[in-house]
């Protein structure tokens, strides 16, 4: 598919679905990898995060469209520097790192501003980095290569994993409100 025929539906799937299922995918090896039960029951992170119990928590990656659909509005203007150039992975994990990571406009955990202003120790901040630089790459990677090769095969992949992601989110909405 050449850069002439990007369509917006087609861009937007792409990056939500891709959004999602390494979000979901990183967001369950860090729940258990970092412990964040606990982490998320203990002051400071108990004042800023809700359990990984909660039907909110639960939701999560079902409203990770909300972010797909803001991450594809963002990203669509700069389609042409990541998805057809040589290493566009890495502009596209560079601007996500840079930008949403690092750079945030508030004082996130983990952005130089949050570092900064928050009371939240430094190294409880980076810790977070164990999941977002994977998760944001593997983003990357997963876009740029989609372009790259796309076959009807990631279409279908895409839309089982959005499904289970779906109905494993349902499933947690409904647990965490019995």
């Amino acid at each position: 598919m050449g850069k002439n025929n990007l369509k917006f539906g087609t861009f937007f799937w792409r990056i939500t679905s891709a959004h999602m299922i390494t979000y979901f995918i990183m967001g369950i090896i860090a729940v258990y990898a970092l412990n964040y039960e606990q982490l998320f029951e203990t002051p400071p992170m108990s004042h800023l995060m809700k359990p990984v119990d909660s039907a909110w928590v639960a939701v999560g990656p079902v409203l990770q469209i909300i972010r797909g659909l803001i991450f594809a509005a963002a990203l669509w203007f700069f389609k042409e520097s990541f998805l057809f150039k040589q290493y566009g992975w890495l502009r596209l994990w560079g601007l996500l790192v840079g930008l949403s990571v690092l750079s945030t406009t508030g004082p996130a955990p983990g952005s130089i501003e949050g570092m900064i202003y928050t009371k939240i120790p430094v190294t409880s901040q980076l810790r977070g980095y164990i999941e977002v630089l994977p998760q944001t790459l593997l983003f990357s990677l997963l876009v740029f290569y989609w372009y790259q090769k796309p076959k009807r095969l990631w279409n279908i992949l895409s839309v089982i994993f959005v499904t289970l992601i779906v109905v494993l989110s349902g499933f947690g909405w409904v647990t965490a409100n019995q």
